[in-house]
């Protein structure tokens, strides 16, 4: 296995899996709307094109394009928007690999841990855990479903539940740590089942080379850690104030409408399935994850 496809690739974790990938001597490509300074095959998928090279090409594909959930307010036409991008891109994945002569033996897709619902309290959450009955879990229940027609070709399969991705560059804390002051949102209560983005560029990778291995797997950390103790260790990494009264929860509903109760709720979400098959995170403790994010 050589050659590896990557759609979403210009994105956050996108960028860190390629750079993963070619220091340990793989071929990357991206599948992209316009042409790139990476190794690139061109796809639309308004259009439901794509160049049929691409699948030929690959010995894998790594799918996590998909409209950002938390960039824009959730208006009926955005709600629509992520979930089309997530299920009309995997539904045009299904069908370039199904006419291909060569197919991939292998397809990893990103999902989320959204499947549980908005705010499952203190339970942990497992694979086996049912879905939740809110927006972001039906949309993950729609693109998983998608996913699973892949394997039928047959392709081997997996699918990765991210978590809260940890990042200097983006992603969660960036918006956290945004304000002046750093401080928890609503309670603070709520469990935020988070991973470095080195250990979920590693994780991809892992389920990449341990062939053995199909399924869904939960891509969280081990230790996940409530609303307030992440932002406080986040803000004391990052050397900013930090105060413990809570954001009230009202203002973010006004702020943010119902793209609130994704802040305001959380899960807790057990990582114990693929440590059993053998992944061993780099950094399991968040204060770790935290300072080898801020030093650099």
């Amino acid at each position: 296995m050589k050659n590896i496809l990557i759609t979403g690739g210009s994105g956050l974790v996108g960028k860190q899996l390629t750079f993963l990938l070619e220091s340990k001597g793989y071929t990357v490509a991206w599948l992209s709307r316009k042409p790139q300074q990476q190794t690139y095959f061109l796809w639309d998928v308004e259009k439901k094109e794509l160049d049929p090279k691409a699948l030929e090409w690959a010995d894998a594909v790594v799918h996590l394009a998909g409209e950002g959930v938390a960039e824009k307010r959730w208006t009926a036409a955005r709600k629509q928007a992520i979930l089309r991008s997530r299920t009309e891109s995997t539904a045009l994945l299904h069908a370039a690999i199904q006419q291909a002569t060569n197919k991939p033996s292998t397809f990893i897709s990103a999902s989320a841990v959204g499947f549980y619902g908005f705010n499952t309290g203190t339970n942990l959450m497992e694979e086996t855990s049912p879905s939740g009955d809110d927006f972001l879990a039906e949309v993950v229940l729609a693109w998983e479903k998608e996913v699973k027609k892949i394997q039928q070709l047959p392709v081997r399969c997996i699918i990765l539940r991210v978590g809260i991705v940890l990042d200097a560059n983006g992603g969660a804390l960036g918006e956290m740590l945004k304000p002046p002051l750093a401080a928890p949102l609503g309670s603070g209560d709520q469990w935020m089942s988070w991973i470095h983005i080195e250990d979920l560029a590693r994780m991809f990778v892992f389920a990449l080379e341990k062939t053995p291995i199909q399924g869904i797997y939960n891509a969280v950390g081990p230790n996940p850690a409530t609303n307030q103790e992440l932002t406080q260790e986040a803000a004391m990494a990052k050397r900013k104030p930090y105060v413990g009264i809570g954001v009230p929860g009202f203002v973010l509903k006004v702020v943010l409408g119902e793209m609130a109760a994704m802040v305001l709720g959380g899960n807790r979400v057990s990582s114990q399935k693929i440590q059993k098959a053998g992944y061993a995170f780099e950094f399991p403790e968040l204060k770790k994850a935290l300072k080898s994010i801020f030093s650099n």
